[in-house]
């Protein structure tokens, strides 16, 4: 339950989610690179949370909005016909921004606390509750499209999902989750000297 609680509280690994929805062109897709955020992330969150590897909170914040400006940008890109790295491999681009957030989920998750008694276990389940709340945020995004879709009198957006179908919502949202991502980078840096 604090995975699920996690993940749809976060902004910003939702955001990034949201923007790999919009870059992926198929469900089989979709589902393979959300996968391997959450694996690369568990990797580094396990690593960070068992004391293997100690990396300052504060840069790794401001790398995070960094990796939610990128998928933004991709959309764009992708929008003007220039498909960039994440269309083309996004369990790839997942995979490498995934472990950079896992050292962001272990710490919001220090502060939380883990039973210390059994620490593996419940990385398992919070990660497992990540993956859960992930899929239940596509579903709803997906659904909200879908909406949108038939209401706009485009009808059933098909095999390759309605987030593909639609060129009218994709550039506002990649402009917004953009510029939120670039105010919070400058915030974060800004925090360095804070």
């Amino acid at each position: 339950l604090l995975g699920i609680e996690h993940i749809l509280l976060g902004i910003d690994p939702l955001l990034f989610v949201l923007g790999l929805l919009f870059l992926v062109g198929s469900w089989r897709r979709l589902v393979a690179t959300v996968t391997a955020f959450t694996l690369a992330h568990s990797i580094t969150l396990a690593a960070a949370t068992l004391g293997l590897v100690h990396v300052p909170q504060t840069p790794v914040e401001a790398a995070i909005a960094l990796s939610v400006m990128f998928v933004a940008a991709e959309i764009l890109h992708q929008a003007h016909g220039r498909a960039g790295l994440t269309a083309r491999a996004p369990w790839v681009v997942a995979f490498v921004f995934g472990l950079l957030h896992g050292f962001g989920f272990a710490g919001a998750l220090r502060e939380v606390g883990l039973p210390q008694s059994d620490i593996p276990v419940a990385l398992l389940f919070f990660n497992v509750g990540v993956e859960v709340g992930q899929l239940i945020f596509i579903a709803a995004v997906v659904a909200a499209l879908s909406i949108v879709s038939r209401l706009m009198g485009k009808g059933a957006a098909g095999e390759r999902g309605p987030w593909q179908a639609e060129a009218l919502i994709r550039t506002p949202v990649a402009y917004l989750v953009g510029s939120t991502a670039a105010f919070w980078v400058v915030q974060r840096v800004v925090a360095f000297w804070a």
